[in-house]
């Protein structure tokens, strides 16, 4: 059957179609499927949500960096209200949030948004940060920092009723943690170990330092190794003025016959006393090395233990206290 004609002959027109929704459509593409795991398309939740809260002064702007450092998504004081929207938000799978008392009614405000969140986000922890009344009043002495509730009280009454108001929050956490004692080095490692685990990570840190008795003893070592039976460089015009770390006065500390039997043997107590540390969770350990000055032998010996351990896999550090002083 022969189609109808118009005038002329010509087929009728058909009415035209609206290009601009196809157009619309070829340049948006094809409509993206769901992404498995996301129910409504919701953004999936962090694999790991870190909720960090604590006393003031207890660490918790250093607990940020690390947690940045581990590659952790963090915000610091965020409002209370803007919490939940945050995992709506975030692509992160591991998301820190900084939570404390600067937050009107934080007490009683965060434990019912904190019960949400577990059952929003299962891998949501909260880790509360402690210390003692007298390390905090040494921290805010020694950074000048007013409390936040000291405004109207002194300090030492602004500490304890803010211990008083977080007690309930306190019971809540997954991890408590008290920094009294903690270095900052060693408040790292614990970080590293709890909220990341990776097995490289959560070897046990070792500080070499070495230092000069005639300038007193470090206070914050664990072990103290004194090398002063080693031959001394210091009597030896030409190796005076330069350091352990010196090829020419490691070969001479080198060519007493203990010094070779007296790393020999450190090496042998240190094999068998740090697995014992890291059995006992110790994240952190500081051993200095001493001499007379903290110029040659005991340069020479911090470096040598470090260069060792680290052969062993550990996360050494070394500083030389007194290498430069005279």
């Amino acid at each position: 059957m022969s189609a109808r004609r118009g005038p002329r002959g010509r087929a009728p027109r058909r009415p035209a179609k609206r290009k601009g929704n196809v157009l619309a459509q070829r340049a948006a593409g094809p409509t993206p499927p769901t992404p498995s795991g996301e129910e409504g398309g919701r953004r999936p939740v962090p694999e790991s949500l870190v909720v960090v809260t604590g006393l003031s002064g207890s660490g918790k702007s250093y607990v940020f960096k690390c947690l940045e450092d581990m590659g952790y998504f963090c915000v610091d004081n965020l409002p209370l209200s803007l919490v939940e929207p945050l995992l709506s938000q975030v692509t992160a799978p591991r998301v820190g949030v900084i939570l404390d008392v600067r937050n009107p009614d934080f007490a009683s405000r965060f434990p019912p948004i904190l019960a949400r969140l577990r059952e929003r986000a299962p891998g949501t922890r909260l880790l509360f940060l402690d210390a003692t009344e007298e390390t905090l009043i040494r921290r805010f002495s020694e950074t000048r920092r007013p409390h936040p509730l000291s405004v109207d009280r002194p300090l030492l009454a602004a500490l304890r009723n803010e211990r008083e108001l977080l007690e309930d929050v306190r019971v809540l956490a997954d991890v408590v943690v008290d920094t009294s004692a903690m270095t900052v080095h060693e408040l790292r490692a614990f970080m590293q170990k709890t909220f990341v685990g990776e097995e490289s990570a959560a070897r046990m840190v070792v500080s070499a330092t070495s230092f000069g008795y005639k300038f007193g003893v470090p206070h914050d070592v664990d072990l103290i190794f004194d090398v002063r039976f080693l031959a001394n460089p210091h009597f030896v015009p030409e190796l005076k003025s330069k350091v352990g770390s010196d090829p020419a006065v490691a070969a001479y500390i080198e060519k007493d016959p203990q010094t070779a039997e007296f790393l020999e043997r450190l090496v042998a107590f240190l094999d068998y006393l740090l697995p014992l540390y890291e059995r006992e969770h110790k994240s952190y350990l500081s051993i200095g090395i001493g001499c007379t000055g903290g110029k040659h032998r005991s340069v020479y010996v911090a470096e040598q233990l470090a260069k060792t351990l680290k052969q062993r896999g550990l996360p050494v550090r070394v500083s030389h206290r007194d290498a430069t002083r005279e």
